[in-house]
């Protein structure tokens, strides 16, 4: 029969709507019974597959859940059916038929955490499929297990409250009895108890040793050393006293390669594994392994490795002379290194010259050998002529260390000369100008000016803190009513008070005569941001190391800013927020003046103290050691010792990010934003409407779709920081653009765990994520948290690859 025109027109939509259910085809062929997205895999049309789909690499990669229901032809899971699915961490395989599942089945997916095989036909499973992976929930009822020593395993997890195992009432079966699993006692089963027996372990190389691997265990274990990394010949040999098996190692003509080596033995059986360790003690002679020219680093460098057994003595020369080491000139040991007994290290020099330029000589000695190299040093050019007497200047010998503040700063030749320069100048034109300046001054009641200009700067120093700006806090501006201009400025030779009417605290000013620049660290849009020494601020010094922070072309409105800015850093006293000391307003630029904070910004210092660090640097310097989980989680809590300070009075930072935040020392950290962050670290800010700036990566949900910034979503970046302190300063979504990272915070998907970060930190994480402002930890139990962590830190550290 003929269809109307008419009809066909209708029936064309539902035709393309049920077109629309059906599944997508992808590239890699998804089976028919399966629906295969970028990140899942449904496979729910009953008896569709035999197994799980292998999809190609390509379409797998991005994977992270696979669900599987009523496949009863699915039977087994081998080692090649996951293989490519190496982001994988949710896995659903239930009311199928599985039967077997390989011990290497997950081997590629280390980062599986939710594990899911209930009603199935497991008899049997080995703990060798899961002991590695990071489980937080495995569920296993409604199977056939069999009572064994193949189950001996589960119930520890059960006990331990392991993988949420204790919730499921597991059972097995035994003679057609049906037995709960926690009070199953499994006979003849218990894990291997592994001892290593030696006479010694401390041998001079080319010696012998010998070491007894002794294991008790029912069923009778497996035993083997673990030998792979040895550079000294090796053979076992294996015996039986009653019950015990003993696997006895011999060393021979032992190689200096294995000193603090770590000796295994492992043992395992139907119940699990177990091992025991000794590490070797080879005494050797001490050698340089390198010693290399001296490289440019934040100081000058002359990188070097040794390895010796007994530890070594250090001694320098300089052209044959012995060196002194003083606290400008000072060797350096990089700790933690993986070398096993190879130490690391810098000779440092602090600001070198042409003077001292020539041939450094590193000696090394210990009971068994002696070393020596020579590496050349070359700083600068000689800017005089060497045969001109009059072009000579002495050398400068650094002073003693004593007692006083790291703080302290000895003058170097440039500041000399131009220290000499204006005094000379002063002198000439002083009886000139003294009556037209006080004439000019009794006329117009202006105030010398605070210049600073670029022959003032003596030197550069990238690597020193940068960031010197609040951000507004989300406090709102002074009504036109309130007083505002300079005119608070100049009221009070010591200090003026503002707009913050509550607080009994006035904003301190600086005399232009009490700051000495020293060098300029770097510029911003506000204007540039010195290094200078500041008379008169402490009583407990007669100097101190300071930040200035200039602000250049003010016009009315700048100024209004600057007073109001400098108000409200007035106003924040803790010890966790870099502490503003005040300002200097007697002339133009107008200046802040903050404390130094010698190793800058914590993002850097995150990099330079991370696994990365060897590759982040153009130079050849050795990578300091990486900071320890105790020194990550000290960090992390003293920022929310800050955060918990903002939020009791009620600031909102905004931009709170480890760019931001500045490192002291004795890993002192505090919480800053100074200014010049967005020029050091512009890709961590997305340009929104040609000007505006926002650190998208850093926001939660609200603040990138509705502009809205409050305590809770510092909340949600001060979750993204403790991201970036446990990947050692990675941007967080590195590997996505700036839209991409939008559209994954917008749809809920959260970072990843860090593979160094413990699950306790990462819950944390999670508790500042939450999508529902209201919903995120209160920033006070995060602090309260980080602490009892840094009190107890965690025993066991999850590596997730």
């Amino acid at each position: 029969m003929a269809v109307a025109p008419r009809a066909l027109t209708l029936l064309l939509p539902l035709v393309l709507a049920l077109i629309s259910l059906a599944p997508a085809p992808t590239l890699g062929g998804c089976p028919s019974a399966c629906r295969c997205s970028f990140v899942m895999l449904q496979c729910l049309e009953p008896d569709g597959i035999t197994g799980v789909p292998i999809l190609a690499a390509q379409e797998s990669d991005n994977v992270t859940e696979i669900y599987i229901e009523n496949q009863v032809g699915l039977e087994n899971i081998t080692e090649f059916d996951l293989v490519n699915y190496r982001e994988l961490k949710n896995l659903t395989v239930t009311s199928c038929k599985l039967r077997l599942i390989s011990a290497n089945a997950f081997q590629y997916n280390l980062k599986l955490q939710y594990v899911n095989l209930a009603s199935n036909s497991l008899e049997h499973i080995s703990w060798r499929v899961f002991h590695f992976l990071p489980l937080l929930n495995l569920v296993l009822r409604d199977n056939p297990l069999v009572c064994s020593c193949d189950l001996y395993w589960l119930q520890q997890w059960q006990r331990n409250d392991r993988g949420d195992l204790d919730n499921q009432m597991l059972s097995c079966f035994t003679d057609n009895e049906e037995k709960p699993l926690s009070t199953l006692v499994i006979d003849n089963c218990s894990l291997p108890e592994v001892r290593i027996n030696f006479s010694k372990y401390k041998i001079q190389e080319g010696g012998n040793l010998t070491f007894e691997c002794q294991v008790t265990g029912s069923p009778t274990p497996n035993v083997r050393w673990r030998t792979d990394k040895l550079s000294s010949p090796s053979f076992t040999q294996e015996r039986i006293w009653g019950s015990t098996l003993e696997l006895v190692l011999y060393l021979t003509n032992v190689s200096y390669k294995d000193n603090l080596r770590n000796l295994t033995c492992e043992a395992e059986n139907q119940a699990g594994p177990r091992e025991d360790m000794v590490q070797l003690d080879i005494e050797f002679p001490v050698k340089i392994v390198f010693l290399r020219d001296a490289v440019q680093q934040h100081f000058w460098c002359f990188p070097f490795a040794v390895d010796g057994n007994p530890e070594p003595s250090f001694t320098w020369l300089y052209n044959g002379k012995l060196l002194n080491e003083t606290a400008y000139t000072y060797t350096q040991f990089i700790p933690d290194s993986s070398d096993g007994s190879v130490k690391h290290g810098c000779l440092f020099l602090n600001k070198p010259t042409h003077i001292n330029n020539g041939y450094y000589t590193l000696i090394v000695e210990n009971k068994l050998g002696r070393d020596e190299a020579t590496a050349t040093g070359m700083f600068m050019d000689n800017p005089f002529d060497p045969l001109d007497p009059e072009g000579i200047i002495p050398v400068l010998v650094d002073p003693i260390p004593t007692n006083k503040s790291d703080m302290d700063v000895t003058e170097n030749p440039e500041s000399r000369v131009f220290v000499v320069s204006v005094a000379v100048g002063l002198a000439v034109f002083a009886c000139t100008f003294l009556l037209i300046m006080v004439l000019v001054i009794n006329k117009c009641g202006q105030h010398s000016k605070f210049g600073i200009h670029r022959s003032s700067v003596l030197g550069t120093e990238d690597d020193l803190a940068v960031s010197l700006r609040f951000m507004n806090f989300g406090t709102s501006p002074p009504s036109s009513d309130e007083d505002s201009g300079l005119s608070s400025f100049v009221e009070n030779p010591q200090y003026f008070c503002g707009i913050i009417k509550d607080k009994d605290m006035c904003v301190q000013h600086i005399k232009r005569q009490d700051i000495v620049l020293k060098w300029e660290l770097g510029e911003g849009a506000f204007g540039k941001v010195y290094l200078a020494e500041c008379a008169n601020l402490s009583p407990d010094s007669d100097k101190m190391l300071v930040a200035i922070k200039t602000l250049k072309d003010a016009n009315e409105s700048t100024r209004q800013d600057f007073q109001r800015e400098a108000e409200l850093l007035t106003v924040l006293q803790h010890q966790h927020i870099v502490r503003f000391y005040g300002v200097c307003t007697d002339g133009e630029p107008l200046a802040m003046v903050f404390e130094y904070m010698r190793h800058g910004d914590l993002n850097r210092f995150l990099r330079a103290h991370g696994p990365d660090a060897r590759i982040l640097e153009e130079s050849k310097m050795p990578p300091l050691g990486q900071l320890t989980l105790p020194q990550m989680l000290h960090i992390a809590a003293q920022i929310a010792s800050g955060m918990v300070y903002l939020a009791s009075l009620h600031f909102v930072h905004r931009d709170l990010a480890t760019r931001n935040c500045l490192v002291g020392e004795g890993l002192v950290v505090k919480i800053g934003d100074f200014g010049m962050s967005r020029d050091i670290y512009s890709t961590d800010y997305y340009r929104v409407g040609g000007r505006t700036m926002l650190p998208i990566r850093w926001m939660p949900p609200e603040s990138i779709m509705y502009r809205k910034f409050t305590t809770e979503s510092d909340i949600w970046s001060f979750g993204v920081v403790l991201w970036e302190i446990f990947t050692y300063g990675k941007q967080p979504w590195y590997q996505l653009s700036n839209s991409e990272a939008i559209e994954c915070i917008t749809q809920g998907r959260e970072l990843e765990r860090p593979r160094t970060c413990p699950k306790e930190v990462y819950l944390l994480m999670q508790g500042c994520w939450q999508r529902e402002p209201q919903q995120r930890m209160v920033i006070k139990d995060i602090h309260s948290r980080l602490l009892a962590l840094v009190k107890n830190p965690p025993v066991y550290l999850d590596i997730l690859g």
